[in-house]
């Protein structure tokens, strides 16, 4: 059985029969966990360890553990700062800025790895503009040339931990004050004020980024339709323009910002038709059986092969890695932020 384009959620730490029925589904081919799917890293390798086993090739397993507030296993995993923290360090120390960044990426990357999961949605290449408060710290900085230069390093990290990169918010979600969970952000600018934006995108898919996930945020003066559901941004731009060959995931489906296209079928046709390869139903299960029972698709020979770049590799185990002298001085170099006082870290 091939990977469908629909990934959802479960509502839980254990899996139980109907949601193993679900994972069948032809459509769905992937999975996304939140805080409440965990207890420790033992119960989540094993939670994994069941998914991995309801079909063949497995799904995919994602997580948003980007750091700072957006970090979903805290106990037991390493507290990431949040990557803003990395951008302020670039201002006086650009090499250590680097080394740092690499480290966080392969720290987030080979946990994650550890106990069954294949990527998290990250890095965040939105520029911190002072405007949005949902992007804030979770952005490196608010030139793109910094940004850039650290979500490399970053990627470094991830993918020497056998994890590949995601990008987002694509175009741009750092130049609106609305928190796309809650409503439509509108960005007025057009197009040739959003080529700032765009350069931590160029570069990283340059770099070989596997894959991006674009905003829920309308650009009226350049397009109709969010840049989730639009052709022209994912097609014409991120494709065409940008030369990305990778995977495009939406944002959640659920979201507010998404409410544009209508129910969550339309949504996800939407989505799917703009150029999405993958969606993502989280946090509304009947909406989630919806989409499974309405959409229609056929497959795609290209979007497999896309896919299986987004399986981790090079897994070990939790004690493995705990054992390993590397991660444990990455673990050391990380913490020690936390001890420079130049720096105000909520850990």
């Amino acid at each position: 059985m091939s990977l469908g384009p629909v990934m959802l959620d479960l509502e839980g730490t254990a899996l139980d029969a109907e949601e193993r029925e679900l994972l069948r589904h032809p459509l769905v081919g992937g999975l996304i966990l939140f805080s409440r799917n965990f207890e420790s890293p033992e119960q989540l390798a094993d939670l994994l360890a069941q998914v991995h086993a309801v079909r063949s090739p497995r799904l995919l397993v994602a997580v948003d553990h980007e750091g700072g507030r957006v970090q979903r296993f805290r106990n037991g995993f390493t507290r990431l700062p949040p990557v803003r923290v990395l951008g302020d360090i670039y201002e006086r120390d650009r090499g250590r800025a680097r080394r740092l960044a690499e480290a966080c990426g392969w720290i987030m990357a080979s946990e994650l790895r550890a106990v069954g999961v294949d990527f998290s949605f990250a890095p965040v290449l939105d520029m911190d503009r002072g405007i949005s408060q949902v992007i804030g710290d979770r952005a490196f900085h608010r030139d793109p040339e910094i940004v850039a230069d650290l979500a490399h390093a970053y990627m470094v990290g991830m993918r020497r931990a056998g994890m590949a990169a995601t990008g987002k918010h694509f175009p741009g979600h750092g130049a609106v004050e609305a928190d796309s969970h809650h409503a439509l952000p509108i960005d007025e600018r057009r197009f040739a004020d959003i080529q700032d934006d765009l350069v931590p995108f160029e570069r990283m898919i340059h770099q070989g980024m596997a894959a991006v996930m674009p905003a829920h945020v309308l650009f009226p003066n350049v397009d109709k339709h969010p840049a989730g559901f639009s052709p022209f941004w994912l097609r014409e731009v991120l494709r065409k323009r940008l030369g990305f060959q990778g995977i495009i995931f939406s944002d959640d489906l659920s979201m507010e910002g998404a409410g544009i296209a209508g129910d969550h079928v339309a949504r996800a046709e939407a989505a799917l038709k703009a150029g999405c390869d993958m969606v993502l139903v989280c946090n509304d299960r009947p909406s989630a059986v919806a989409v499974l029972d309405g959409l229609r698709w056929e497959s795609d020979p290209v979007l497999h092969a896309r896919l299986a770049r987004m399986h981790g590799r090079h897994p070990v185990t939790w004690s493995e890695l705990h054992r390993d002298a590397t991660w444990r001085q990455a673990v050391h170099a990380v913490a020690s932020l936390a001890e420079d006082p130049t720096l105000e870290l909520d850990f």
